[in-house]
């Protein structure tokens, strides 16, 4: 008889609770997995329909559709600088189903910018995964009498307080990678704050003589030859653009000032989301490689943790350069 006895059975009757206990905490752990995502995911986008970090979350979002077997549905809530859309992914429900995408702005620089925040992106968001790297470039009018990168800073030079350059707005990377590079130089320049894809509507037209912009969103009129492209802010060529040489390299050493895109959950989304979510991410992100490095961004992927303490990084050197700048947005 007693052979017949299961090995459970057989456990003195004190253990029999831990062993059950043991037994059914990984059960729960892959329910809690497989059980996301339940519904449709709402993806925020803290900024227009059609600018890089839209184009890049509808990349993914299609991707992580086939993966997971459920709808991915960006939803665009711009305004503020990209705080508008965020504070609302911090109010969400922390249970994976409200996500959003964002970048530079509003995790790493809008602290330094505004003086009334109601929350900390670097807390009362949980970082997934980084998604790209997009390096911003500097970009010129045809009018503009500079070929070349040394040109155009000789070009700044001999007009001290006449040329005007534009920005997607006050403290973003735009605005900033045209301050330290005009203050590096040594001149002044005019700075014309933008309101979204303005700013490049404007240098189109000629009404503005240069600015730093993301690749993405020049990257088809550089190759019509409606602007010219005469340096990258990365600390290496970006493969978008290999002929393009950095700033760094071009007498400026340790200038990197480039805008990158990420997904961040609310504040106390389950580890087990966190991990199926990046899991997904990084796996789809080699099929997406070759349209993202052609339309101008470089796949990164990682981990939660290497993309928090980039974050991180990415804080401390925003926040000395907005001081230096003077730059607020109250």
């Amino acid at each position: 008889m007693p052979d017949s006895l299961t090995p459970l059975a057989r456990l003195p009757r004190r253990l029999v609770s831990v062993a059950l206990l043991a037994s059914l905490l990984p059960m729960g752990s892959h329910a809690q997995q497989r059980s996301w995502p339940a519904k449709p995911v709402k993806v925020v986008v803290a900024f227009t329909a059609g600018g890089t970090t839209d184009i890049l979350a509808r990349a993914v979002a299609q991707k992580l559709n086939e993966k997971l077997g459920q709808s991915f549905m960006v939803d665009n809530k711009p305004g503020g600088g990209g705080n508008i859309g965020t504070a609302e992914v911090v109010r969400a429900a922390p249970d994976g189903h409200t996500l959003i995408v964002n970048s530079v702005g509003p995790i790493s620089i809008n602290q330094s910018l505004y003086k009334n925040m109601s929350y900390d992106p670097l807390t009362d968001l949980v970082p997934v995964v980084q998604i790209a790297d997009v390096p911003n470039v500097l970009v010129v009018h045809p009018s503009v009498p500079a070929q070349t990168f040394e040109e155009f800073v000789a070009y700044v030079k001999s007009q001290p307080g006449k040329l005007s350059y534009g920005s997607t707005g006050i403290g973003t990377s735009s605005h900033l990678s045209s301050y330290m590079l005009t203050q590096r130089i040594g001149s002044d320049t005019l700075h014309i704050p933008y309101k979204g894809a303005h700013a490049l509507n404007d240098l189109l037209a000629g009404r503005l003589e240069f600015m730093f912009a993301t690749i993405p969103s020049v990257i088809q009129h550089i190759k019509a030859g409606k602007l010219r492209a005469l340096a990258v802010s990365s600390p290496v060529p970006s493969r978008s653009l290999p002929n393009v040489p950095t700033v760094a390299e071009k007498g400026f050493p340790g200038f990197a000032a480039g805008s990158w895109f990420g997904f961040f959950a609310p504040k106390g989304t389950p580890d087990a989301v966190v991990a199926v979510l990046n899991k997904a991410v990084n796996e789809v992100l080699p099929s997406l490689e070759e349209q993202m490095v052609r339309e101008g961004a470089d796949p990164i992927g990682g981990t939660p943790e290497q993309f928090g303490q980039f974050t991180r990084r990415e804080y401390a050197k925003w926040k000395l350069i907005v001081q230096q700048s003077g730059a607020t947005a109250e």
